[in-house]
């Protein structure tokens, strides 16, 4: 049986460390175990470190991005179709409302896909062009960025949207330096939940997903 906790550490030191190489090294090493088990065993656990670095100031900004494009890129290159390295789960995008910022966005969603989530990148849209997007392509979660406070303060206005469409039933995470300046904000803008970085998202996700433990 691997030692997934030891295979982790060295996947995550790699990532740190911007070696491809030695990342692709590691998972070498459990390559005859199903590629789910080495997305969880191993890559998952991984960026949550790298995400815990971030949100405590031990890790830099450029290694938080280099890791997840990494990460994503490992994921991408697994011999397998993507429904059989993921189990079902809801359709789910990411956007940013009404803002400029997309490196936070960009780093997320790599984020995300490193850990074996299908998740779309809607970019930059405003309210009604989100909320059709949305209603279009049958999101069943939407993670919302935003970075001045007047855009978080439309969230609202984009639920009642994607509901006036006929959707009721779409859950918002937002993010973003309003959520995080303001915790309780995000109850206030009726969202379903908020994350300040991905090492609170993941586990988020997880439990909307219904992903197996």
């Amino acid at each position: 049986m691997p030692d997934y906790a030891q295979l982790a550490e060295q996947m995550r030191e790699a990532l740190l460390a911007v070696d491809r190489v030695q990342a692709e090294t590691v998972l070498e090493a459990v390559a005859d175990c199903p590629p789910l088990d080495q997305v969880e065993g191993i890559l998952v656990p991984a960026m949550e470190g790298i995400g815990d670095g971030w949100e405590d100031g031990s890790v830099a900004l450029s290694q938080v991005y280099m890791s997840a494009r990494i990460s994503e890129q490992l994921v991408r290159r697994m011999d397998v179709a993507q429904e059989q390295l993921r189990f079902p789960q809801p359709r789910m995008a990411i956007a940013v409302l009404e803002d400029f910022h997309l490196l936070g966005k960009s780093i997320i969603h790599s984020m995300l896909h490193g850990a074996g989530y299908r998740v779309e990148d809607f970019g930059r849209m405003d309210v009604e062009t989100l909320a059709a997007r949305v209603v279009e392509e049958q999101i069943e979660i939407l993670l919302v960025s935003t970075l001045m406070l007047r855009a978080a303060l439309r969230v609202p206005e984009l639920r009642r949207h994607i509901e006036s469409l006929g959707r009721n039933d779409v859950r918002i995470i937002v993010g973003g330096a309003p959520f995080r300046f303001d915790p309780g904000l995000w109850k206030q803008v009726g969202a379903d939940a908020t994350a300040a970085g991905a090492a609170e998202l993941l586990p988020i996700v997880k439990d909307m997903t219904g992903r197996p433990s």
